[in-house]
């Protein structure tokens, strides 16, 4: 049997191992195995999910053999949810009238051709009890997805990983150190190993008091930025130089936490419990350091072992159990804190 990592390795690249391990704990509840059940249950086995219960109450008919691969003509009168995978045969409309707190001990319903009344009192169930659902319907090469979440959090996996270096907002101890380079130093020795860092940062700084304290913005701005380090080089091969306009866009970043940061922070959820999940518990320790530093910049290696130290703190005064969460957890969070974006609030308003 092939490791997980090999099994899974696309899958690793696109939402990393602690994605897939959420998908391995994963208990999903698939309402109806026709065509489109049938698609959403392989898939979900392929990806690895922990467990999955069907629940149809219907038999497998003559017709179902041309759209629905996981039934042929000796299942033919058969129960459609014994013959796919652990089932219950009962029909899922009379479930939701009859016993709601079952869909409680599941980490995703996907509910199938269900009419809108049952979904609507399914979504009002799910929600209750915190269960995250998702409704398809097809018909023919039509149909439609509904999600309904309370809260959606998309944790970023960007190919290329952009190092925050703060050049746009200095340090102290930065900029202190930038103070003491003289760019115009007449040693051509010296002036090529300046490190294009602080090319960048004295150059912002120049930059800012010819344009009422701001960094450049539009393209016009960006583009006279770069030939301001231009003018800065004494010889065309001086490679620190190079570096520092390649680098140029660093410096462009607005300063600050993003607006979409700033959403999840303020989210009434930071205000953790003993019943809190771990992410929210990272985000509220997110927040308090943010209180107290004004601005957030986790990507640069001090800055990140700062932030996982105080994060690290603020578990051991918070939870009960601080090495709950594991530290390599801790880690990634941080690093990826500053790429995370809400995708929104999706609601399930019936149109009455």
């Amino acid at each position: 049997m092939a490791e997980p990592k090999t099994k899974y390795d696309r899958q690793l690249r696109i939402w990393g191992e602690q994605g897939q391990a959420a998908l391995e704990k994963a208990s999903i509840c698939l309402l109806n195995c026709g065509p489109t059940g049938s698609a959403t249950l392989k898939n979900l086995v392929l990806g690895g999910v922990g467990s999955i219960t069907v629940i149809d109450g219907s038999k497998v008919e003559v017709s179902d053999l041309g759209n629905n691969f996981m039934v042929d003509e000796s299942s033919v009168g058969q129960s459609k949810a014994k013959c796919v995978s652990k089932f219950i045969e009962e029909h899922p409309e009379a479930l939701i009238e009859i016993n709601p707190s079952f869909f409680s001990q599941f980490t995703l319903v996907v509910a199938t051709q269900l009419v809108e009344d049952s979904m609507v009192k399914l979504d009002k169930i799910c929600r209750e009890a915190n269960v995250k659902l998702i409704f398809a319907r097809s018909y023919g090469l039509t149909g439609f997805v509904r999600v309904s979440v309370k809260h959606t959090v998309i944790e970023s996996k960007p190919d290329h990983f952009l190092d925050d270096l703060r050049l746009n907002n200095p340090w102290p101890d930065l900029k202190s150190f930038a103070e003491t380079i003289d760019l115009n130093a007449a040693d051509p020795v010296a002036h090529k190993h300046t490190p294009y860092v602080i090319i960048l940062v004295k150059m912002a700084e120049e930059w800012t008091k010819t344009h009422g304290g701001g960094l450049p913005s539009t393209r016009d701005e960006k583009k006279q930025f770069k030939e301001l380090l231009k003018t800065g080089m004494l010889a065309v091969e001086e490679e620190n130089y190079k570096e520092a306009i390649e680098a140029s866009f660093k410096v462009f970043a607005p300063r600050g936490t993003s607006s979409d940061l700033q959403q999840i922070i303020s989210d009434s959820c930071t205000e953790v419990d003993s019943n809190s999940s771990d992410f929210w518990v990272m985000v509220a320790a997110l927040k308090f350091l943010n209180h107290s530093r004004a601005f957030l910049h986790f990507s640069v290696k001090p800055s990140h072992l700062n932030g996982s130290t105080v994060i690290s703190s603020y578990l051991i005064c918070n939870r009960s159990d601080p090495l709950k969460i594991h530290k390599r957890v801790i880690t990634d969070f941080i690093l990826e804190s500053t790429q995370l974006h809400v995708v929104g609030h999706l609601d399930l308003a019936p149109s009455r």
